[in-house]
């Protein structure tokens, strides 16, 4: 008897042998999906008063289904609704979503479940509260007009407003096969139930009446939060908009969305501030409920014009907590846009001419936005520069100049959209025809001096790959429809990287993003030894929230570790490569007193989507660029968040693993910082004061020498290696040094030589104690 038959058989007539599932847990992986269809109906249908044995076993086939794609036969989706009928009078409810989704994924006709529908429908219309409404008009639609007419009667008295009310006249005109899929998308995802299959949400956004109510119920919400900010409607905080009218908005926003309705983004532009910020003084919102609603819906369908319009409103709302929830829902949204390309990367032009530049009269002035890197705004008099905004600008243009500098923050937001897309798309490898890459990204006003500031590799002719930078002019002729892609040094060999380098510092080239000094990291013989993990960032003390901040900002999802049930261990996890692949990095609570929070860390595992759900991988079979991408994101963790890198450490008990860190071997995200100051320091004035030596940045002062650490940042110096902390201030010299890319640390390290090449000029009292001490 092979497995399925073994577990259908321990749920529904278990045999003395099947006692060894109380402490066998077989390898359910090997399960087909349609094995797994199978077994779902025989798993619902386990009651409470089932042995433990089918208890326990049906358990594991709903937590297996939950990650997986289940495929119904028709006889499956049979037994699927008979289950929820039978267990309908003992349980007083039923998983209609099951029974919906069951037939979402049926291999075949669907079959006739007009009967159990009926008894389903008119079994739960006596109830006070629908969980799932659109399930059961769903159901009610499969059991015939008369019991869908009866349950949209009953809806009708629950559902209050206008916007409630169309969906409900909506939904009742779709065709049952169409009621059936908007189900499955409107209802999310019950306990038991696997995750909605993208196609259904293509199928639904194709059915003209979806598409028409969520123009019609988006407007709707435009138009009532408009008059609440007019004072039409009185002001309450998040009372704007009732809960079911909040998904009912969702909904339609990811119709919208996923469509992409060309009318969609000056609504948003209205809609979006108008929940943001109430109508007086006060820091709470007219809807703070729909305002993340439309940033989930953004997560899933996004598109960069939504992304400026949350990006606005992050900037100009008052309350002190929605800032932060928007950043941290943003690193979503913004991976999920870099895998959407056929979107990622439009920009409007704004009205800039072709080389970036915009131009406004005023009162005798000309104020001129630029985009090089990013958008500035400036006056000028008579072809010349001023210092700010000349005083009868700003006396008799007060509605332009803000008109002028909204422009710059939301050309800038546009700007981090664009280069977050771009970098996000690493090891989603997107391709662009060469004349709509030519057309709307390079010769774009706006976002251009960005592209041309990225290495591309360019197919001029089938095997013949050319890597350019544009901004040096140099572009091969080729096809409209040769492919463009976004160069990785990963591809290249050692030398042509460090030409690429060297040309970037000598045209004084800042990238958007790392990408030409970018780390690349590949398999070890450890790694290739361990198989399954990489131990490569295990056994290191970080500070947690530190780290914790980082997942966030990386689009890492983690729970949050604490003293608490369940708190002491987790896996940070995030998806790469369209959602193909999923890295997860193990850490562990080390210790908890007050503030000082320290993790840490473990493991490097990698999962590879397959029939719907994860399944871990080998590390050769992670394709090189995913792996050191998500790799490359580890060693950030670990370098920004280390006690290692933290001067003010003085806990004895974790000083050896300081000063581990210390003397340990250059990581390759160190190595790329000494490979950046190799080429800076020369072109600085204190070139002749300071030499690398290996993990070291060699500083000759005044009154000592010194060694900063170019991995940590911190310094000792000669000859004792005494410890010295220094703080220095951010606008110091050594920030004015160009930088091919940003590097906090970098900026950092080079500020620190800067000072200490001139000890004998530093008049703050502690360093100079320090320094004199011994010198």
């Amino acid at each position: 008897m092979d497995l399925a038959a073994r577990l259908l058989r321990a749920m529904t007539a278990p045999a003395p042998e099947d006692e060894e599932f109380r402490t066998w847990y077989p390898d359910l992986s090997v399960l087909s999906e349609q094995d797994l269809g199978t077994l779902m109906p025989a798993a619902y249908a386990v009651g409470r008063e089932a042995p433990f044995v089918s208890m326990s076993v049906r358990f594991r086939i709903e937590d297996e289904a939950k990650s997986r794609e289940p495929r119904y036969t028709p006889e499956a989706c049979e037994r699927m609704f008979q289950a929820l009928v039978d267990g309908l009078a003992p349980r007083n409810w039923a998983d209609l979503l099951l029974g919906v989704g069951a037939l979402v994924r049926c291999t075949g006709p669907w079959p006739d479940v007009s009967g159990p529908a009926r008894r389903l429908a008119e079994g739960l219309l006596s109830r006070k509260r629908h969980d799932r409404p659109f399930a059961l008009l769903a159901v009610g639609g499969l059991a015939g007009d008369d019991v869908l007419r009866a349950v949209a009667g009953r809806l009708h008295q629950i559902w209050e407003g206008p916007i409630m009310r169309d969906e409900l006249d909506a939904v009742v005109r779709l065709a049952p096969v169409e009621r059936v899929l908007l189900a499955q998308v409107a209802e999310g995802r019950s306990v038991n139930a696997p995750p909605v299959p993208p196609e259904v949400w293509e199928r639904v956004a194709a059915v003209p009446a979806c598409a028409g109510f969520a123009r019609r119920a988006l407007e709707s919400a435009a138009a009532r939060a408009r008059a609440v900010q007019e004072g039409e409607i009185p002001f309450r905080a998040d009372r704007a908009f009732t809960g079911d009218e909040v998904a009912a908005v969702g909904i339609a926003a990811r119709i919208a969305l996923l469509r992409d309705e060309p009318w969609l983004p000056a609504l948003c532009d209205r809609l979006l501030p108008d929940i943001s910020v109430a109508p007086t003084q006060a820091r709470t919102l007219p809807s703070q409920a729909l305002l993340y609603e439309v940033v989930r819906a953004a997560q899933e369908f996004p598109t960069p014009e939504l992304v400026t319009a949350i990006r606005t409103v992050r900037r100009n709302v008052r309350h002190a907590g929605v800032p932060k929830q928007l950043d941290k829902m943003l690193k979503k949204v913004e991976a999920a846009l870099a895998e959407r390309t056929e979107v990622a990367l439009r920009l409007p032009d704004h009205g800039f001419g072709p080389g970036g530049v915009l131009r406004r009269e005023l009162g005798g002035h000309t104020a001129v936005v630029t985009v090089a890197g990013k958008a500035e705004l400036v006056f000028e008099k008579d072809g010349r520069a001023l210092k700010g905004v000349p005083a009868a600008v700003r006396r008799d243009h007060k509605g332009e100049v803000k008109e002028l500098r909204d422009l710059v923050a939301r050309v800038n937001a546009q700007l981090v959209t664009l280069a977050r897309a771009l970098e996000a798309g690493f090891t989603v490898e997107a391709v662009h025809p060469f004349g709509r890459w030519r057309d709307t990204l390079l010769r774009h006003p706006v976002a251009g001096p960005t592209v041309r500031a990225l290495l591309w590799e360019i197919e001029a002719a089938p095997g013949d790959r050319r890597t350019v930078l544009p901004e040096t002019g140099d572009l091969p002729d080729c096809a409209d429809e040769a492919p463009v892609r976004l160069w990785h040094p990963i591809g290249s060999r050692p030398d042509e990287v460090r030409a690429w380098r060297d040309l970037l510092v000598d045209r004084r080239i800042r990238q958007p993003f790392k990408q030409a000094f970018r780390e690349i990291y590949l398999l070890t013989p450890a790694e290739e030894e361990t198989a399954t993990y990489s131990n490569r960032f295990a056994a290191h003390l970080v500070h947690y929230r530190r780290m914790f901040a980082l997942f966030r900002a990386r689009g890492w999802t983690s729970a949050l570790l604490g003293p608490w049930d369940g708190g002491g261990s987790d896996e940070a996890a995030r998806t790469l490569a369209a959602g193909e692949w999923r890295v997860r990095f193990s850490h562990v609570l080390a210790d908890w007193q007050g503030e000082q929070e320290i993790a840490g860390t473990n493991r490097v595992m990698f999962d590879r989507r397959a029939g719907g759900g994860w399944r871990e991988a080998a590390l050769a079979d992670v394709p090189p660029l995913v792996f050191s991408e998500a790799m490359r994101d580890v060693d950030l963790f670990v370098g920004v968040a280390s006690i290692a890198a933290d001067p003010m450490w003085e806990d004895g008990e974790a000083r050896e693993y300081w000063l581990r860190e210390w003397y340990a071997d250059l990581g390759e995200s160190t190595r790329t910082r000494r490979d950046a100051l190799e080429r800076v320091l020369p072109r600085t004035r204190i070139a002749d004061r300071c030499a690398i030596d290996g993990r070291y940045l060699v500083v000759r002062g005044e009154l000592r020498t010194y060694k900063i650490h170019i991995g940590s940042a911190n310094i000792v110096m000669e000859p004792d290696d005494t410890f010295l902390c220094v703080v220095p201030e951010r606008r110091r010299t050594g920030a004015k040094v160009f930088l091919p890319f940003e590097d906090e640390r970098l900026a950092l390290i080079l500020s620190k030589a800067f000072l200490l090449t001139a000890d004998d000029a530093i008049d703050d009292e502690s360093i100079l104690t320090q320094i004199k001490r011994g010198a």
